[in-house]
């Protein structure tokens, strides 16, 4: 007997299961809020050198506010005021000449900058004073974040396949709370960064532990809906995000109250069961007993249970040795999952750098950036739901390569239309994010479908680290705008055709059983 015939025989997507994935979805909602956080906390307000350092407490003091501008700080070729610069004294003759042109010294900023507060009250770059000179700081705080979601994913992929998934995904929601929460307080840059370096690393523990935890809960049949409703918890805290960036404009009070959607995991907690999977895997049948006897019960199928012994369960996983511990090392120890570790690894990095590069470039379109934001994620809602009643049709890799495609045409259209055409760049860019997302989704269901039990969540922490690696990326591309405007587009799409190319030397898992062990993917 199998475990996926013990699960069918038992309701594979009862009540029981439907517990389940209620529970993780709404406690996942604040980890797409803090990944998406850097668009608004770290977004750079106009601003100009703070010029009170030249009153000389005769005319200055006189002027307006629109004439002091003038006086103190030159203008750029475009006609805008520095944002760096200022003039070393009062140019009190250019009240004559709105030109503003002149060959009067300037300087760096003496006494800091003034920022337009009008869209957002607080911000760490108005903190911190990150621009200028110190631009490459308000960079580096989204970087470092996707840094230790890259560290993570490795870590708590190995330690959920050691430790089993409850225990490790308890560790990570407390974690990320905590480190959530003092990230809010911060008194320096370097204290701020510091923690969100381990905010990143323990949200991306919950991100890929619940991912797995869903799918090893149900049966074939439901996994496509699971993958689904899955990828929607993640729509569906960015689309919330939108809302809650719009009425908090302060950046310490935005970071709590994204960070306070992950309380609800103290509601859920004590309901949540360890995969039964797992357990049976890792040889602890009794556990693994007790919670498929809890799943039976729930969904009204004790009649079936009473049926399996605890010899059944110590069969089900009988050709490798169970008291092993695996590592990294196994995902490339065999031919068959050597070429599904590269595939995989390159389809995550493709994917996550085109997804997350669409994601941070909220400015520049016919909508102001909240409006943007939420497009972006409303529309990923019904790209994902369109996916349920198309997967199992055209199978998971058919799937992942006609959605890239598409991501790929939507990407080299905006390069083709003249930037005039702000409504329609907007509108083909929320289009590709569709598809894109659409891609992310399936992915996620098809990378965890190809993994043996004994390996997955260590194979999904695999793929999280690369697809990290890619996300840390995606903000460096979009800055190629300075060679070239188009460029940052162009080079999305190349990524775009090579993640079809990672997608086509894997296999389809549509309508397939999990492998349990190394041997069921060798054997395949």
């Amino acid at each position: 007997m199998t475990f996926e015939s013990i699960l069918a025989g038992i309701n594979g997507f009862g009540r029981f299961q439907k517990m389940i994935l209620a529970m993780l979805f709404f406690s996942r909602l604040g980890i797409p809020c803090h990944f998406m956080l850097n668009n608004f906390i770290a977004d750079v307000p106009a601003h100009h050198c703070d010029f009170s350092s030249l009153d000389d407490g005769g005319v200055f003091r006189n002027l307006s506010t629109a004439e002091k501008l003038v006086v103190s700080i030159p203008v750029q070729e475009d006609g805008t005021p520095s944002s760096c610069r200022m003039f070393s004294e009062p140019q009190y003759h250019l009240l004559q000449n709105s030109s503003n042109f002149t060959d009067a010294r300037t300087v760096p900023c003496q006494t800091g900058w003034v920022y337009d507060n009008t869209t957002l009250r607080s911000t760490v770059t108005s903190q911190w004073d990150l621009v200028c000179e110190r631009r490459g700081k308000n960079k580096a705080t989204a970087t470092i974040f996707f840094i230790g979601a890259m560290i993570g994913a490795i870590t708590f992929g190995s330690l959920s396949d050691r430790f089993g998934r409850r225990r490790v995904i308890l560790l990570c929601y407390v974690s990320t709370m905590l480190v959530g929460f003092a990230s809010a307080v911060s008194t320096s840059y370097v204290m701020f960064v510091v923690l969100r370096f381990f905010t990143g690393f323990y949200s991306t523990g919950i991100f890929i532990i619940a991912a797995v935890l869903s799918v090893e809960w149900v049966d074939i049949e439901h996994r496509k809906l699971v993958g689904v409703i899955h990828s929607l918890s993640w729509s569906a805290g960015s689309t919330v995000f939108a809302g809650i960036a719009y009425l908090v404009t302060d950046w310490r009070w935005l970071t709590i109250s994204v960070t306070s959607l992950l309380i609800l995991v103290f509601v859920m907690w004590r309901w949540l069961p360890e995969s039964a999977r797992w357990l049976i895997a890792n040889g602890k049948h009794e556990q693994a007993h007790m919670y498929l006897k809890r799943c039976a019960k729930m969904n009204q199928a004790e009649d079936f249970f009473d049926t399996i012994k605890m010899e059944t369960l110590s069969a089900i996983v009988v050709t490798e040795n169970r008291d092993r511990t695996y590592s990294l090392f196994d995902l490339i120890r065999t031919p068959k999952m050597r070429r599904l570790a590269f595939g995989s690894g390159l389809l995550w990095f493709c994917v996550s750098v085109s997804y997350f590069a669409i994601s941070f470039h909220i400015t520049g379109f016919w909508l102001d950036i909240y409006f943007t934001q939420f497009a972006y994620s409303l529309v990923e809602i019904p790209a994902k739901i369109s996916l349920y009643f198309f997967l199992d049709k055209i199978g998971r890799r058919t799937a992942v390569v006609g959605t890239q495609l598409m991501v790929a045409i939507c990407l080299g259209i905006n390069i083709l239309l003249p930037k005039g055409m702000s409504l329609v760049i907007t509108v083909i860019a929320v289009i590709g994010k569709g598809f894109s997302s659409a891609t992310f989704a399936t992915m996620m269901l098809y990378t965890s479908e190809l993994l043996p039990t004994v390996l997955r969540q260590t194979g999904t922490g695999y793929n999280n680290c690369l697809g990290r690696i890619g996300t840390a990326v995606a903000p460096f591309i979009l800055l190629l705008d300075e060679v070239w405007k188009d460029l940052p587009q162009a080079v999305l799409c190349s990524v775009a055709l090579l993640g079809i190319i990672a997608t086509s030397i894997l296999p389809e898992t549509s309508n397939k059983c999990m492998p349990e062990t190394i041997d069921d993917i060798e054997q395949q």
